[in-house]
């Protein structure tokens, strides 16, 4: 009896267990999140227009709290999750850049995450 409430409890723990972001997801995330605060690029949050640095520090909070709950599996679950809308109103973020026109943050991040992939693996 004891060796089954053992196995109950283990397999319950499991999902908070894979829960957990693997090194490359955690090195990604914090990639895009530097790369962010670095850009000189604004970011549009419910309307109003934010400096990088307080961008990255946002999405970072969000990144954490989104750590506790288990609900980052990779990059993009984070970007899906934390960067690409408000958890608020629901209203899409997006990034400017110089005098380009502003575009989707998911886009912006996931370009980012490509370029960065990518020269990783060279």
């Amino acid at each position: 009896m004891k060796w089954l409430l053992a196995l109950t409890i283990t397999v319950l723990a499991l999902p908070a267990w894979s829960a957990e972001p693997d090194a490359v997801t955690r090195a990604e995330v914090a990639h895009l999140l530097k790369y962010l605060e670095t850009s000189g690029c604004q970011f549009q949050r419910n309307g109003s227009w934010y400096p990088p640095g307080r961008a990255a520090s946002h999405l970072n909070q969000k990144y954490e709290y989104m750590l506790k709950k288990g609900l980052v599996t990779n990059t993009e679950s984070f970007i899906e999750g934390a960067a690409s809308e408000s958890s608020a109103s629901g209203k899409p973020y997006s990034v400017k850049c110089g005098d380009s026109a502003a575009v989707p943050s998911a886009t912006w991040l996931r370009d980012e995450l490509a370029r960065f992939r990518t020269k990783k693996g060279e």
